[in-house]
């Protein structure tokens, strides 16, 4: 967290936290998400901080932007989309529900692509394929048993 990172006031923020058995407020089709990924809110780090880039006195004094964190899996999401904290708070939620998700979906699809490649190199080969190999080791046979020395020389 940089020098210009504000957070809730951390005694509101701890007694939030308390009452809602370490619970943030979220909408409920975030939380929706959140439920099917098997993430919990409170594995998230949220911070409100001080944004950057064009908009003036507005953008540099308030803490509108909003970063989230998932700790397990080290996904980080920053939103300055709108001026509302509200707003860039609950865009970046569903953002980072979205990059977990695509972390989730290759995962997945790096296993069954291990799956597919163990599968297909345990598969017995053809009769077809079996004699290709074999006549082509039987040349090669061939010719490396003509380097050899002649009798008779």
């Amino acid at each position: 967290m940089g020098p210009n990172a504000v957070e809730w006031d951390s005694l509101a923020l701890k007694v939030f936290r308390e009452r809602n058995g370490g619970a943030v407020d979220l909408p409920t089709q975030i939380q929706g998400r959140l439920d099917a990924l098997g993430v919990m809110a409170g594995d998230v780090e949220e911070h409100f901080i001080r944004g950057s880039g064009p908009g003036g006195q507005k953008i540099n004094k308030t803490s509108s932007t909003v970063r989230l964190r998932h700790r397990p899996s080290g996904v980080e999401v920053r939103c300055q989309k709108e001026r509302s904290q509200a707003a860039n708070r609950e865009t970046a939620w569903a953002e980072l529900c979205a990059k977990l998700e695509a972390v989730l979906r290759k995962a997945e699809a790096d296993r069954q692509q291990a799956v597919a490649k163990k599968r297909r190199t345990n598969r017995k080969r053809s009769a077809r394929q079996k004699a290709i190999s074999v006549a082509g080791k039987r040349q090669r046979a061939g010719i490396k048993a003509g380097r050899g020395r002649r009798i008779g020389e």
